[in-house]
């Protein structure tokens, strides 16, 4: 596998902290979330539904709705500048144009009224000096390379004129027209069958791979994960609890929350014998956490620190971190315990 860590870094996420104003207090979406993506690099992003993926690649591009969300602490830098702090001149050359996303529904995406042509080529002739004619072959030309059948004719179509794999197709032919720097994909087959899904996913790696384009992959889906990212960052309760090369994430999981979502696959080899593992409980409500690990009411290798405080980051190597108490030296623990004793009196 290729060493990312020789490319450029394009976009460098520092402590990243989205809340959401609620009248049950206030909800902690994303709380500290650190990653980096270097030119060329699939990152994915796992993790149950509401851990946090989908609001922490908002927050990259500034789509939180505020109210009731706002992004209070961090830095997202791109280009060597922190998108957090640009002005809405800066954001608009940069979303569509530099970054580029595509929605888990491309039907509440696109506009039902508007055909693809006048959609396509409004986003090209906003981010590139051409004219509306080269425009129209540029996104023409976008269409075949993402297989729809007879693109001259099919772009003067509507929405509902396509089906749920052609609109998603559409999608990623907009998102890719101007040559993003990065591609975000939340979630980008979830209402697709099996078998388009896998089109959609080889679609995105071949287009990527032709425009050295890379990726922040939203998913839930281990295999998916697997097959496309060359990194992964699993996520719970709004934090990143393990971050590592995919391959090595898959051999040797650290954190136990990451294990269970490995366990929980299915296997094809086993005959349907073993039963399929799952984890108990329930994720937490991330409302007014306590300052604690919030997978210990599920977990089973919890200790007592695990219910006191909060986890540091290990490091098993330069590319493989986990927050987790399994890690500490005993020493670590004690101190801990009694910084968490000194706080509570």
């Amino acid at each position: 596998m290729k060493d990312f860590d020789k490319e450029k870094v394009i976009l460098n996420v520092e402590g990243l902290q989205t809340y959401f104003k609620t009248d049950a207090g206030i909800l902690k979406a994303v709380d500290g979330v650190s990653f980096v993506v270097h030119e060329g690099e699939t990152v994915g992003l796992v993790g149950e539904s509401g851990c946090g993926k989908s609001v922490t690649n908002l927050s990259i591009m500034r789509l939180v709705p505020s109210p009731p969300g706002k992004t209070v602490g961090g830095k997202v830098i791109f280009d060597g500048k922190d998108i957090l702090q640009m002005s809405e001149k800066e954001l608009r050359n940069i979303r569509g144009n530099k970054i580029s996303m595509i929605f888990q529904d491309p039907m509440t995406s696109l506009n039902p009224f508007l055909k693809i042509s006048t959609q396509m080529i409004e986003t090209i002739r906003l981010h590139q000096d051409v004219t509306k004619k080269e425009a129209r072959e540029k996104a023409v030309e976008m269409l075949r390379l993402v297989g729809i059948p007879k693109p001259e004719q099919r772009i003067d179509c509507y929405p509902h004129q396509f089906s749920g794999g052609m609109r998603q197709r559409v999608m990623i032919a907009m998102a890719l027209s101007c040559h993003a720097k990065i591609l975000i994909a939340d979630e980008p087959t979830t209402a697709l069958d099996v078998t388009i899904q896998a089109q959609i996913l080889e679609l995105i790696k071949a287009l990527t791979e032709k425009f050295n384009t890379a990726v922040i992959l939203i998913t839930h889906d281990l295999g998916v994960v697997a097959g496309m990212c060359d990194k992964v960052c699993v996520m719970y309760a709004g934090r990143i609890v393990e971050s590592s090369p995919t391959e090595d994430l898959f051999e040797h999981p650290m954190h136990p929350y990451t294990e269970g979502l490995i366990a929980s696959v299915p296997k094809l080899d086993d005959g349907g014998k073993e039963k399929l593992f799952s984890i108990e409980g329930q994720p937490p409500n991330v409302i007014d956490l306590p300052p604690c690990c919030p997978f210990h009411p599920r977990c089973r290798k919890k200790m007592g620190i695990c219910q006191a405080m909060y986890p540091p980051v290990y490091h098993k190597d330069e590319k493989h971190h986990v927050a987790c108490w399994l890690y500490a030296s005993k020493e670590e623990i004690d101190n801990a315990l009694k910084e968490a004793r000194d706080v509570r009196k």
